[in-house]
């Protein structure tokens, strides 16, 4: 028996999470009703981005639906290489919360809300939004579509702080209420690799920006 893992049996996986907005700049949630743009900061981030990992030999771009992850990923899209959206990685909705200024009795909420997530409580919705149960549930069905794509030997996938942290405690077989032990930051790369034998992800590198060089640090 050959106990040696064929290359073919492996899948990479880059995981990034979108560049700066304005809204990451001010700390105003965006979740996924909010549209925005990357701002200067997020543009040269992705631009970082690409010019160290352009030489990846990537077959496949998965982003959210949401602009701010398809232009983190601009460099790759304009080599030509396939693209497809994906709703199901948009980031949580927040609901009524999005898009507000920060201010005391917000922050209050959002500390108060991710308390009872941690606590364990992941079925607890936003106001007019999501709970991290929902988020997973529509994640789940992209993953199985990736996974069922072994041709796609490297894949690139942009999407979003919160729906990250959902997905990579999903990934790893973590309980749902630990997704904040996964850090984040502005277009921070987390390099995975799926074996398909052991049928597991083990992780390469984590929250890793070193690619962003002595760029100023973001959200």
């Amino acid at each position: 028996i050959n106990m040696h893992v064929q290359p073919d049996l492996v899948k990479d996986i880059y995981l990034i999470r979108h560049g700066e907005t304005e809204y990451n700049r001010k700390g105003v949630v965006q979740g996924s009703g909010i549209d925005a743009d990357l701002n200067d900061l997020g543009q040269k981030q992705a631009a970082a981005f690409f010019s160290h990992y352009q030489d990846l030999p990537i077959d496949k771009i998965y982003t959210s639906a949401l602009k701010r992850t398809h232009q983190s990923v601009k460099g790759f899209i304009e080599k030509g290489l396939p693209w497809e959206q994906h709703e199901g990685l948009n980031e949580i909705s927040w609901g009524n919360k999005e898009g507000k200024s920060p201010n005391t009795a917000d922050d209050l909420y959002y500390k108060n809300l991710t308390k009872t997530w941690r606590d364990g409580h992941v079925h607890v919705q936003s106001e007019e939004g999501e709970s991290p149960v929902e988020v997973l549930e529509r994640q789940k069905p992209v993953i199985d579509l990736l996974l069922s794509r072994k041709e796609e030997k490297t894949v690139l996938i942009a999407m979003h702080g919160r729906a990250m942290r959902v997905l990579l405690t999903h990934l790893f077989n973590a309980p749902l209420h630990h997704m904040d032990n996964y850090a984040h930051q502005n277009l921070c790369l987390y390099h995975l690799q799926y074996d398909y034998t052991a049928q597991e992800f083990r992780l390469i590198k984590g929250n890793c920006v070193i690619h962003l060089g002595d760029l100023p640090e973001s959200m």
